[in-house]
């Protein structure tokens, strides 16, 4: 089945009564996040290049209408006017890598009525899934402070794709290395790995396991030293490791921690190390970890060299998802909105201009930008093709870095961080104003919905005056 499928009903409903009634005028739809989840200063922006490759690929098949009658309980014949559908529009997007706000569109589709609804599902679920994984993986990095952090989420993440996602993103912020061997082969990123408690146990006694390890392995090795009594494994392994010589062995030869408490571990197996004259021979943590276990071992000065984080950051499990949106602004050259309670947009093409310290401006997109102002959002995608190369994994973490350099230190606390928040220019405010007033001048007052209270500008995608 083809991805022109892999999307809700109602995108298809919509577009076939589109195609009926003959709007097949431009629109624009923009997508963004209403609110960051509580624990969040910052979103990484992720998965523009998954939707891209989406949309330029994008064609309704014979297939694709049989699959749609079936889901409708209608005969083909029915659903014929979507055969042949392809996405000839443009986006306009933020790169990857580079860090928003809530509010600030990180995408912007503008095409043909039905396709650009139809781009709604795939599109809105790659940007959402990635950020939100991008986003928890780059305050892991901050955690560390500088030492280096690997992925080990395949095993547990929703799926092999989200893991394979979850280790591009890792690198894409500063990872150094991964255990997904399908993700390092096809990324060039570095593959890591020690061995399970299950090689442990599979032999007579710990000391077999590391010896017969370290042969098949020879340099650097990593022994994992926590399947009985870890103290006594960092002994036998300090064993082992010592019979090695110096060539053999690597300069990256490691223990590694996987349970208990590991701040108190890492200070007793550093000195076990220590004094077994194996200073050169690293620690390794793992088990559950992700930006705030980091923050607490960092903050207490446990002597760890690498952190190896899986399930908690592939899943992002304290904010698993992001409240995204992807909404329409304009239809045939007419600014729309929508004014539900707690789920007002903002209407027309826009872009956001940034300042130095992440002091954002969401305009519309025709605007000057604003004195030291660069715009976000570039033009990804024109006629349905991409307008330059797919950006290299070093070019996104370029992004990311400098980004992550201009925000406000309250943004980058792991713990209770405080979120830049974007303005709104004048002209946007007024166009959104004129905007409310055709609405309500052509729609009955609704006497259940409470009043908006005035603002000088409106509010950002998603938020409410509060």
């Amino acid at each position: 089945m083809s991805d022109a499928t892999t999307t809700d009903l109602y995108e298809v409903t919509m577009a076939m009564s589109y195609l009926r009634e003959g709007m097949t005028g431009p629109a624009t739809f923009s997508l963004f996040v209403r609110d960051l989840p509580p624990g969040r200063g910052f979103l990484v922006a992720a998965g523009l290049e998954s939707a891209l490759d989406h949309l330029s690929g994008l064609h309704v098949g014979p297939q694709d209408v049989d699959a749609f009658a079936s889901a409708l309980h209608r005969p083909p014949r029915d659903l014929r006017p979507l055969l042949g559908l392809e996405f000839t529009g443009d986006v306009r997007a933020v790169p990857e890598g580079r860090i928003v706000l809530a509010g600030e569109p990180l995408l912007e589709v503008t095409a043909p009525l039905p396709q650009a609804q139809l781009a709604e599902t795939y599109v809105l679920n790659q940007l959402s899934h990635q950020t939100a994984v991008a986003s928890k993986a780059a305050r892991c990095v901050l955690a560390a402070a500088g030492r280096p952090v690997v992925d080990f989420s395949l095993r547990r993440t929703h799926g092999p794709q989200a893991g394979f996602q979850a280790a591009r993103l890792g690198a894409l912020v500063g990872f150094a290395g991964t255990s997904n061997v399908a993700a390092a082969t096809a990324l060039g990123l570095t593959a890591v790995g020690t061995m399970a408690h299950s090689f442990v146990e599979a032999f007579a006694t710990e000391e077999d396991a590391f010896r017969a390890f370290a042969r098949s392995h020879p340099g650097p090795v990593t022994l994992l030293v926590d399947t009985y009594d870890t103290e006594e494994g960092v002994r036998v392994a300090s064993r082992v490791l010592r019979d090695l010589d110096q060539e053999a062995r690597g300069p990256g030869s490691a223990v590694r921690l996987d349970s208990g408490d590991l701040g108190a571990l890492a200070v007793r197996a550093r000195s076990l190390l220590d004094d077994a004259g194996l200073p050169d021979v690293g620690i390794i943590a793992s088990g559950g970890l992700d930006e705030y276990a980091v923050d607490e071992l960092v903050r207490s000065g446990a002597p760890i060299d690498t952190y190896a984080v899986g399930t908690r950051v592939g899943v992002s499990a304290d904010a698993p998802y992001l409240d995204s949106a992807y909404k329409m602004v304009e239809y045939d050259g007419r600014p729309v909105m929508k004014l539900s309670s707690a789920k007002v947009t903002a209407p027309g093409p826009k872009q956001v201009f940034r300042r130095p310290g992440c002091v954002d401006v969401i305009a519309l997109a025709d605007e000057q930008p604003p004195d030291g102002g660069r715009p976000l959002l570039e033009t990804v995608m024109r006629g349905g093709r991409r307008t330059g190369a797919v950006p290299t994994l070093d070019e996104c973490r370029e992004r990311f870095t400098a980004d992550l350099g201009g925000l406000p230190p309250a943004a980058r606390r792991i713990r209770a961080p405080v979120a830049p928040r974007a303005t709104v220019s004048e002209r946007l405010s007024a166009l959104a104003a004129r905007v409310r007033r055709r609405i309500g001048e052509r729609t009955p007052a609704d006497p259940v919905r409470p009043p908006v209270p005035e603002r000088t500008a409106p509010p950002p995608h998603g938020s409410v005056p509060r």
